[in-house]
């Protein structure tokens, strides 16, 4: 299933994953957002977000693992994908018809959001 993370991109950007190649998703304390962190498995295709003044699904990024030793929150790892070609802003999303239902519209504030894959595949298209 693939899903999309919200990050500032002041805190942690995709260039910052690009750089990094791969890094532990933390910092998610919301009950739901940890909910789908708990969901993800390896392989999982990933949206990277950039929220604040940005507003856009920015690149890509796969689930490399996942730890669910931990009670309330889960390790997971991540690794960088690619940029995507043509960044999809919050307006476009919004106007979407296949994001009319997501979490993503009517839980703005929610940083682990799960995607179809119509919607994934929308969001990477150029």
């Amino acid at each position: 299933m693939p899903y999309l993370l919200k990050s500032e991109p002041d805190a942690y950007s995709f260039s910052d994953l690009e750089r990094d190649n791969e890094t532990l998703w933390d910092g998610v304390t919301n009950p739901v957002a940890v909910r789908n962190l708990r969901g993800m498995k390896p392989g999982d295709k990933l949206i990277i977000y950039h929220t604040g003044d940005e507003r856009q699904a920015i690149g890509t990024a796969v689930v490399a693992s996942v730890d669910n030793s931990d009670p309330k929150v889960p390790a997971v790892r991540i690794k960088s994908g690619k940029k995507i070609a043509r960044p999809r802003t919050l307006a476009e999303i919004k106007a979407e018809k296949l994001f009319s239902d997501s979490p993503l519209v009517s839980q703005g504030r929610l940083s682990v959001v799960p995607l179809t894959a119509e919607q994934y595949t929308w969001l990477t298209k150029s």
